[in-house]
């Protein structure tokens, strides 16, 4: 039995997609550890004296549907008032002890394969500053409502290495939690990792959320960039994602597998972005 618990606060203006975007962000811990979902509780802070109760109402509605499409059960939940609405999920799941996904033990000449693109964190605060498109924003919905079921999936039944979610602590936080973890360092392309276009004007631009610029200043402790490479991209790969895809850490001669793997069951990305080597948790970022 696994467990895990998130909540988040609103990314999007439209209630039902953020109730979306919470559940597919509560589970994801789920698939990383190559898990089935069971059921769920939500959790839940909301404002009752200053948002109407159907706004809840919408929020309870997609986290409920997307909860249906994992195959699981809300089984009931806790709230508060809050003066800032919070919405997510404590979820149970279930899966083999044999059959277990981590994140400390990828291997030396593993390959590194990214399911999603990166840009969520500067997407959500270019929302917030009324600088991001409808299209924009109907695709990073798209992205950040899409299960990570189907990659774990993949991943479980190629055979993998080492997985983890990338969420908060963007690409280059999460790659090294399996390094640290697995006592190994990771080599990665920058300019093989899939990211939304529109992203690297807007980080030009200085649009990117406090817990980005966090997050790349304890990045540089473990990070070497190779010189060239822009500010803007160095914060892009420490951009803080909100139900981000998975990074697996695969055998070489399993990549192409997984690959295809993935492709045919129609996650948004598979790129392999870079490899483990031997070395003592420290990254590379080259061009």
């Amino acid at each position: 039995m696994v467990q895990t618990l998130d909540y988040i606060t609103p990314l999007v203006d439209d209630p039902y997609a953020y109730g979306q975007i919470a559940a597919a962000n509560a589970l994801s811990d789920i698939y990383a550890m190559g898990a089935r979902p069971l059921f769920a509780l939500n959790i839940v802070g909301f404002p009752t004296t200053e948002l109407p109760n159907d706004v809840l109402g919408e929020i309870l509605r997609g986290g409920a549907e997307k909860a249906h499409e994992a195959g699981m059960t809300v089984v009931g939940g806790h709230s508060v008032d809050d003066r800032e609405p919070k919405y997510g999920m404590a979820v149970t799941g279930v899966v083999h002890p044999d059959r277990v996904l981590r994140n400390s033990t990828a291997k030396a000449g593993d390959r590194l394969v990214l399911t999603k693109p990166l840009g969520m964190g500067v997407i959500t605060t270019a929302i917030k500053r009324d600088l991001a498109s409808a299209e924009l924003i109907a695709d990073a919905v798209r992205i950040m409502t899409t299960l990570n079921r189907d990659a774990a999936a993949a991943a479980v039944d190629v055979g993998v290495d080492a997985v983890t979610d990338v969420t908060g602590f963007g690409l280059l936080g999460h790659l090294h939690n399996i390094t640290a973890g697995s006592r190994v360092s990771a080599r990665i392309s920058a300019q093989r990792v899939p990211v939304i276009p529109q992203v690297w004007s807007l980080a030009r631009d200085g649009v990117a959320p406090g817990g980005s610029k966090r997050n790349l200043a304890f990045a540089e402790e473990f990070t070497t960039f190779d010189a060239g490479l822009s500010g803007e991209a160095r914060l892009i790969l420490a951009d803080a994602q909100t139900s981000g895809g998975l990074l697996i850490a695969v055998a070489a001669d399993r990549c192409a597998a997984l690959v295809r793997a993935l492709t045919d069951r129609g996650v948004p990305v598979a790129t392999e972005i870079g490899e483990i080597i031997a070395g003592a948790g420290t990254i590379r970022v080259e061009w």
